[in-house]
């Protein structure tokens, strides 16, 4: 009977992420309580930079930003805020990175569960990614239901599936 497989990865769909900023960008334009602020979103390669007037203004920004991200299909759990800092003038800025790969600390949390769940599948790890192997593909099914139920810090997907 051959294996079958599949890719546990971490990954984020960049395109969105900038439609995102683009709509919220839209939405604090036409908004009411943002009227004469200096709020404003900037994407850079792998970072998101906030800026507002105070941090109330901050925290509807991130509101309305974490609304689009979840309209879109992102989980927040691929967004990583930054503290709030001063920045020139009155303004504050917050600084957001994107969670792209599996860190070593989720590598090992996973290819733990997996092997404590005594399900017979092989784990390997490449690169920032993990492929398990097995011989059913019920055990696999079994293998992503317990990963989905547990709650690790990153969104997972499940990828390759062969």
């Amino acid at each position: 009977m051959a294996e079958s497989s599949f890719d546990i990865v971490s990954e984020i769909n960049m395109q969105e992420i900038t439609n995102a900023v683009d709509q919220a960008k839209r939405e604090i334009a036409n908004r009411f309580d943002f009227k004469g602020s200096k709020s404003d979103l900037t994407l850079l390669k792998e970072e998101l930079v906030l800026l507002s007037d105070d941090e109330g203004k901050m925290k509807q920004l991130q509101d309305v930003f974490d609304s689009k991200l979840i309209k879109r299909g992102i989980p927040l759990k691929a967004l990583q805020y930054g503290n709030i800092e001063q920045s020139a003038g009155q303004a504050v800025r917050k600084k957001a990175t994107f969670v792209s790969g599996l860190p070593d600390d989720v590598i090992k949390k996973i290819n733990k569960l997996i092997k404590d769940s005594k399900i017979k599948v092989k784990t390997q790890v490449m690169d920032k990614k993990i492929r398990v192997t097995g011989k059913s593909r019920d055990d696999l099914q079994q293998i992503i239901s317990l990963l989905k139920e547990n709650d690790l810090p990153v969104p997972l997907q499940f990828v390759n599936y062969k």
